[in-house]
């Protein structure tokens, strides 16, 4: 299965994946009209430790305790292994925020649950916080689970 993996000696700490994977998933066509004047809930984040930064995003976990936690049954994992959310199922209860072992499940300003859907969802097909990561640190390539 293909997945996003980050290479922390090559991250600059710029947030470019946070604003591109945000610009993203705003269902708009115009960066500037997507994320000016607005809070961004992108749904990678850099995280520091220093000088060390590195994104965080869903790792798409060979058996995610996200999915099995979820008791409305929001959190799927698909044939292709891509753990989505159907944010018409999500009651907002925010189990899955406390399974998640990587802090990779997020909210916005009304505690809706957020998380990378590798762009699967928004019709990209390449991570948008691949495509925008100038330094190439972010990744998107076959992973042996």
């Amino acid at each position: 299965m293909k997945r996003v993996t980050v290479h922390e000696e090559w991250c600059l700490g710029c947030h470019l994946c946070e604003y591109n994977c945000a610009f993203a998933n705003s269902g708009l066509s115009d960066m500037v009209k997507a994320l000016k004047n607005t809070a961004i809930h992108p749904m990678v984040h850099v995280e520091e430790d220093g000088a060390i930064h590195y994104a965080v995003s869903c790792r798409h976990c060979e058996d995610p305790l996200c999915t099995k936690g979820c008791i409305s049954g929001a959190l799927t994992k698909g044939a292709d292994g891509v753990v989505t959310i159907d944010r018409n199922r999500c009651v907002g209860c925010l189990t899955c925020m406390l399974l998640c072992p990587y802090g990779c499940i997020v909210t916005d300003e009304n505690e809706t649950v957020l998380k990378c859907e590798l762009c699967v969802t928004n019709g990209r097909g390449t991570p948008a916080c691949v495509e925008g990561c100038p330094n190439r640190a972010i990744v998107y390539e076959e992973v042996q689970a």
